[in-house]
């Protein structure tokens, strides 16, 4: 069996290298739309309020540049029906922004389509920005007759727009690799007011609702179906008996005969009889026995995320959990391979995990991988188990993604000591990449411990920035995570800095402390108070609700 993986880094690059053909049985993206904005992760004030302060994510804006031009380029070489698509598109649409994210996106979905199993299933996740444009790109790469559903999701509630009407819903376009994917009929509980409607006649025998059902059909028969029974003659008024074939079966009723079977289900306490006299009998269908309603192609029943919600994380793109729920339970079985190639926050993959398939998370930013990390651990606890490629395992590994992007390897290096980076305040922030919370002493009171990362030359004066830093934010402890061994001299200035004092248990902690990535990768970790390293007292990320078994040991449930 495959193992669960998370992978950091482009997925164009991850998909070729490590994904094997049709390997994958369903796969769900939900990628940046094109809609010309910053996408920043909001985290929760100390008092668990939503707070201003904030870090970017990343920059969903696209340019028509070498790197479009080039990606283009390549899909133009291959050849075949993507590549006449983009041609037409390049010639409606010029060099703009939207030729540069369609260019990026298609050698993608070329890429989705070349892993996904015969019998496979994608969902592409996407808002009326660009969603014309990425149906027809679908339909060149996938084929039109592969398509099965465009799926629209009332993702908010309607809002007042002065020139239009409220902008409230996405779209996921649903395709097969082949005309027939998997499909497992899955269906919805019928509402409250559907059933109170229909079902209102009580059963006085078994005190349970039912609604009466006919046992005949339109037209006249001249077989056993025709016959009279009971004194009830149904070619009288042109019908015959028509006996529901799964109803007889779930309720093991036989016979040779219709009449017999009617006989059958009479000494069951399953005829209705009218009161008036030679009116048909009907059949007694229980409210109980309601299988679920189909779903349609317009999905209301599934509302967004709240800002009290549970299973909301400090995330921009969040989907719900009942979203990815539908999709993977309506595209897969239990065992199968779930792909999300823009996994964001983990929602697909924590879902996936939940239902018992194996998945597949791909995402460019080590803040995503966290993110997800944490929410699996918070989650599952151990029974997540999964692997991460594209991480730093050595200081190597450590020094090439420090060379390629600082920003990654500031929020990789935070990963390592469960520090979230540090929010987006113009000039508050100065000198603090990351920070951690917790709760201390017997009031109760929100502690911070300031992180700063250097991945250059460090010297004494970071850590006399450092201990300003501290002393300004009032913070408990400051830690310098480096990726160059520290001075004689720093250690020095560090150990100067005295001691926090812990209430709680009457523990002391050095103030100032400086550890190396490579102390970090062979397992050492930061001298904290015991209250910064137990989930009730750290505050520094919002947990994810954790899951629970139910009573018949099923899949797991969320824990509200």
């Amino acid at each position: 069996m495959a193992e669960n993986t998370l992978y950091y880094g482009d997925n164009l690059d991850i998909l070729p290298r490590y994904i094997k053909d049709e390997s994958v049985d369903l796969i769900y993206l939900d990628p940046p739309f094109k809609s010309n904005q910053d996408y920043n992760v909001l985290f929760a004030g100390q008092n668990g309020s939503r707070a201003a302060a904030q870090i970017k994510a990343f920059e969903d804006t696209w340019r028509w540049d070498e790197t479009a031009a080039r990606a283009y380029k390549e899909v133009i070489e291959a050849g075949g029906r993507v590549a006449s698509m983009m041609v037409a598109f390049r010639s409606f649409l010029g060099e703009n922004d939207m030729m540069a994210y369609l260019a990026m996106m298609a050698p993608r979905l070329v890429e989705l389509r070349r892993v996904l199993k015969p019998t496979g299933s994608i969902y592409l996740h996407c808002d009326p920005t660009a969603s014309h444009f990425l149906k027809i790109l679908m339909d060149a790469v996938f084929g039109p007759v592969d398509f099965q559903n465009e799926i629209i999701w009332k993702r908010t509630h309607a809002h007042y727009s002065a020139r239009r009407f409220g902008r409230v819903h996405d779209t996921i376009f649903f395709y097969g690799k082949s005309q027939h994917p998997r499909w497992t009929r899955i269906k919805v509980p019928h509402a409250s007011k559907y059933i109170r409607k229909h079902f209102n006649s009580l059963d006085p025998l078994t005190d349970r609702y039912f609604q009466p059902i006919a046992l005949t059909g339109d037209g006249i028969t001249h077989g056993n179906s025709g016959k009279p029974w009971r004194g009830i003659d149904p070619t009288s008024v042109g019908r015959h008996w028509a006996l529901p074939t799964k109803f007889l079966e779930s309720y093991h009723i036989k016979g040779r005969t219709v009449q017999e079977k009617l006989d059958a289900l009479d000494a069951a306490g399953l005829i209705y009889w009218p009161k008036k006299a030679g009116g048909i009998p009907r059949l007694k269908w229980f409210a109980d026995e309601l299988e679920g309603a189909a779903i349609s192609d317009v999905w209301t029943d599934i509302p967004p995320i709240s800002a009290q919600a549970v299973e909301r994380l400090p995330f921009p793109t969040q989907k719900p959990e009942a979203l990815l729920e539908r999709i993977i339970q309506a595209s897969s079985d239990e065992g199968d391979m779930v792909l999300d190639p823009f996994c964001g926050c983990g929602t697909a993959v924590a879902v996936a995990q939940r239902l018992n398939r194996q998945w597949i998370g791909i995402d460019i930013t080590h803040l995503a991988i966290t993110l997800i990390k944490k929410r699996l651990f918070d989650t599952f606890g151990d029974e997540a188990k999964f692997k991460v490629v594209g991480e730093p395992v050595d200081l190597s590994g450590a020094r090439e993604l420090a060379r390629q992007n600082k920003f990654q390897f500031q929020w990789w290096a935070l990963g390592l000591v469960n520090a979230r980076p540090a929010e987006q305040k113009k000039g508050a922030d100065q000198g603090i990449d990351g920070r951690r919370y917790f709760i201390d002493g017997k009031r109760r009171v929100t502690k911070q411990i300031i992180i700063s990362v250097k991945s250059g030359h460090t010297g004494v004066r970071d850590i006399r920035d450092l201990r300003g830093v501290v002393d300004r934010e009032n913070a408990a402890i400051g830690v310098l995570i480096t990726l160059e061994e520290p001075t004689r001299e720093m250690r020095k200035e560090a150990a100067g800095a005295d001691f926090y004092h812990s209430d709680y248990q009457n523990t002391t902690h050095p103030r100032l402390q400086i550890i190396t990535i490579e102390e970090l990768l062979s397992g050492k970790t930061l001298d904290l108070p015991v209250l910064a390293r137990t989930p009730a007292t750290d505050l520094t990320f919002k947990k994810a609700p954790k899951a629970k078994r139910n009573s018949n040991n099923e899949s797991l449930n969320f824990d509200d």
